[in-house]
């Protein structure tokens, strides 16, 4: 296996040897994970903040609500398009208000900027939970969606490229992009991305929507330039999975290809520095006891759900491997069963499977719901059905990934759908 797991204290003689051996493979002016130049708006933070688009997919309410929040005031909202309007938004027209506005925000004096800084940042959950990041810049030259990929950065989930051209084309000619992307590294001690009395607090606000709340402090000079070294330190053979993608895979995704077509037309000098080579994300510590992985649950809309329990009951009774559980649910009728699978990904393939055979005999649209009781919710109404599924370990990632490779799309969620990254930073692209 590719990945090694030490024990704290032998991690930590491992990392010091690392350190002093001045970041193996990788130069300075070529780290994986740098600082950046960062805009964060000036004021009314609580307005503009607003959770990732691929959240509430089927909530249209919860979208009608967080628009009245915003009201005439600059946001994040009116530079996405959230996933519950798509099937009826025109995506042409709305890309061009996007741009429009981006641009608008841009020469009204909207942001600050936070010159070739990092950002530390304390999400508090409204589980009272605590999780800390670090956004900076990542290169999209060392990161790879493909399977059989063994690039430092590697998709954890599978990717569909199907959805990647529209979105390429929103990236191609967007001023700004802002992030909802989370980015894992394995570091056990966890000393990594931690609060240091230096960092200048530049943000601390409430979120909308029960979203907690979130504080933002600035890195900068020596204290950003040790961030670097620590984080280029953990990348110690060619092969190592380094950075695992948390959250935002086909945001990233689209990243990459866009830069993998700009480049064609750029010398190596431009390359380099080239804004599109690089892409704002948030960097997590899988270890940090607020990174909670939560289950992505499957609902069929609008079906025929007589037989759904039963099918899926029958369905297991072929199955192979160590045990999960997950409750099949339709209507009132609701069963807990055993589902023999030999990994997690493959457990997610097996219900996937099975909810896109069923939806495509009896007809209905599946729809991805985060949160137990939601999904629930939804599958007890007359005409729906759905999969309840067990949440995964998190160590499980790195490990699974790098044995198996990239798990089945939409397998895991970081927290539920409030506690999901909000867009508040963001970094010119032009």
């Amino acid at each position: 296996m590719i990945l090694s797991f030490y024990s704290k204290s032998e991690y930590s003689v491992n990392r010091k040897e690392r350190v002093l051996q001045k970041m193996f493979m990788m130069q300075s002016a070529d780290r994986i994970f740098k600082r950046g130049d960062i805009l964060i708006p000036k004021r009314n933070l609580d307005k503009w903040a607003v959770v990732a688009c691929d959240q509430f997919s089927s909530d249209i309410p919860y979208w009608e609500d967080v628009e009245k929040i915003a009201g005439e005031y600059p946001s994040a909202f009116k530079l996405i398009i959230p996933e519950a309007y798509l099937g009826f938004a025109d995506i042409g027209k709305e890309t061009v208000r996007i741009n429009k506005t981006m641009d608008y925000y841009l020469n009204a004096g909207v942001f600050s900027e936070l010159k070739d800084s990092f950002v530390y940042t304390e999400r508090s959950l409204c589980s009272g939970k605590v999780r800390k990041g670090l956004l900076g810049l990542l290169d999209l030259e060392a990161y790879d969606w493909r399977e059989g990929s063994d690039t430092p950065v590697r998709a954890t989930e599978g990717t569909i490229e199907s959805r990647l051209p529209a979105r390429v084309s929103i990236r191609k000619n967007a001023p700004l992009e802002i992030p909802h992307i989370i980015v894992f590294i394995n570091d056990i001690p966890g000393d990594i991305i931690s609060d240091d009395d230096s960092y200048e607090t530049v943000y601390d606000i409430e979120l909308m929507k029960n979203g907690g709340s979130v504080r933002g402090k600035r890195v900068e000079g020596d204290k950003a330039k040790e961030l670097e070294e620590k984080i280029a330190a953990l990348y110690t053979e060619k092969g190592q999975i380094v950075f695992a993608i948390g959250d935002g895979n086909h945001s990233l995704a689209a990243a990459k290809a866009h830069w993998e077509e700009k480049k064609k037309s750029l010398g190596d000098d431009r390359a380099k520095e080239d804004p599109a080579r690089y892409a704002l994300v948030e960097l997590e510590n899988i270890h940090d006891p607020g990174v909670v992985f939560e289950p992505i649950h499957r609902v069929i809309f609008n079906t025929d759900a007589s037989a759904f329990v039963k099918e899926f009951e029958k369905y297991c009774l072929g199955l192979q491997g160590r045990n999960y559980i997950v409750t099949a649910a339709s209507g009132k009728d609701k069963l807990e069963l055993t589902v023999p699978s030999l990994s997690y990904g493959a457990l997610i393939e097996n219900c996937e499977s099975f909810c896109r055979d069923y939806a495509l005999s009896r007809g209905g649209r599946i729809d991805y719901i985060h949160g137990d009781p939601e999904a629930l919710e939804f599958a007890s109404v007359p005409g729906n059905a759905g999969l309840i599924l067990p949440g995964m370990e998190k160590e499980e990632l790195f490990s699974s990934a790098a044995a198996f490779g990239p798990f089945p799309k939409k397998s895991f969620s970081v927290g539920l759908g409030a506690d999901k990254r909000y867009y508040l930073e963001s970094r010119k692209l032009k």
